[in-house]
């Protein structure tokens, strides 16, 4: 399945590596993940560091989105073949899918950190690399999830089998309400547009809908961190939430499904 990221050879495992027939070599590390990312820059400096892998890993653990892993892994428990988790993150969602389900699940994120994290779940073959051109075969998927990254239809289309579909999740109108209203004067819905394609058929769509209690201030914060927002508020607005010690909020999630053409 997965593929040379300099020449696009078969990749195999021979020892405590991953190898092609022109003698390119990956490390398999510790973990059990392999790096194919290319890049002349260090792997701790490309997408997520260290804290803020571990903070959506901790929040994640504790349940709060688990009305979204819940509709994911019933999307997949009567199915077989093969899955590929796009920007999988520290793989919390793809564990939960292939613990659930027959199918063989890969995943991969371009952050080494949340790679890390994401095999030592374990349950699915972990692997860093770049979503704009990703270290696979041709047509090799039934399934893709993809989960709030950004949507790259001609690798999509790529890597999936005719006929396979693909399930991408974007926050809901609502999604975090109470948040938003605890930081901004006027808060704003999302506005629920699922990616526009070319070739790949929307076949439909379902939203999820949960409020959550958020139990300390850390958790605030962490699901804070976690939403594209955080950085475009202002220091100001951030401080509000220091005079929650709970926070009730809405979560609110769409899960389109899309299919390559036969």
């Amino acid at each position: 399945m997965l593929v040379c990221p300099v020449c696009a050879a078969s990749l195999r495992a021979e020892d405590k590596r991953m190898v092609c027939q022109n003698g390119h070599s990956f490390d398999i590390a510790r973990e059990g993940y392999v790096n194919l990312l290319r890049t002349n820059k260090s792997g701790d400096k490309i997408g997520d560091d260290k804290l803020a892998a571990r903070c959506r890993r901790d929040f994640l653990s504790k349940g709060y989105y688990a009305t979204l892993k819940e509709a994911l892994v019933a999307l997949f428990t009567d199915k077989q073949g093969t899955l590929l988790d796009i920007c999988c993150g520290e793989g919390y969602y793809t564990n939960a899918i292939a613990e659930s389900s027959e199918l063989q699940v890969y995943g991969f994120d371009i952050s080494k950190e949340m790679i890390r994290l994401g095999a030592k779940r374990g349950g699915f073959t972990a692997f860093v690399a770049n979503m704009a051109a990703i270290p696979v075969a041709d047509n090799r998927f039934n399934y893709c999830t993809h989960l709030f990254a950004p949507f790259q239809e001609a690798e999509f289309l790529r890597v999936l089998k005719p006929g396979g579909r693909l399930y991408t999740v974007i926050p809901g109108s609502h999604h975090l309400w109470g948040l938003k209203k605890a930081v901004y004067d006027t808060p704003y819905l999302n506005d629920e547009a699922l990616p526009n394609t070319d070739q790949l058929q929307l076949l439909g769509a379902n939203k999820i809908h949960a409020t959550i209690h958020l139990e300390n201030p850390e958790d605030i914060e962490a699901v804070f961190r976690m939403t594209p927002y955080y950085f475009h508020t202002s220091p100001a607005d951030r401080d509000k939430l220091k005079a929650y010690p709970s926070l009730d909020t809405e979560i609110e999630f769409i899960i389109g499904e899309y299919q390559k053409p036969l």
